[in-house]
């Protein structure tokens, strides 16, 4: 039976992130307390279209994570198994907002598991506040120009603001 060493595991915390929310930020952050490293690797979703390009997404998660030393930005356009082999990590950190989020993400560490045995899943609970948060929100309150300031970092705001031409 692997043991994992926290001390020296590469944790990816892989997701779309368009736009990052402060749901999201909390499982970085708290993450990058458990992980050595944290990877937030943005993919590239083909059943989806996105508001900001993956170059944007990133540039917006590097802004708002520079505070945390052990956490790096990147993205990938590939099997998040064959991202993880690249990247000699070792554990999937996925955030959990309600059950219907579990039942998928247990299907794909199911999955991913079968693929490569090497990999541990790691779900964390969204916190309270951020149970109900998704990037899907934030881009439709944003888009009829509702208030967003509690959900995003202000740098996100002002680049919703600035994708939906409002000041």
């Amino acid at each position: 039976m692997n043991k994992l060493n926290q001390e020296h595991t590469i944790a990816v915390c892989p997701g779309s992130f368009d736009p990052v929310t402060y749901g999201h930020l909390d499982v970085i952050q708290r993450a990058s307390q458990v992980f050595e490293k944290v990877i937030v690797a943005v993919l590239k979703n083909s059943s989806k279209t996105p508001l900001f390009s993956i170059q944007e997404r990133k540039q917006l998660l590097e802004q708002v994570t520079e505070h945390l030393p052990n956490v790096e930005v990147d993205s990938f356009d590939d099997l998040l198994i064959n991202y993880m082999s690249e990247r000699n990590a070792r554990v999937i950190v996925k955030g959990l907002r309600a059950v219907s989020d579990f039942e998928y993400e247990l299907q794909m560490a199911a999955l991913n598991r079968k693929m490569n045995s090497d990999i541990e899943t790691f779900f964390m609970m969204a916190s309270s506040q951020y149970s109900y948060l998704s990037s899907s929100i934030v881009k439709q309150i944003a888009q009829f120009h509702g208030p967003v300031n509690d959900l995003v970092p202000e740098v996100v705001e002002q680049a919703l603001r600035q994708k939906f031409g409002t000041r």
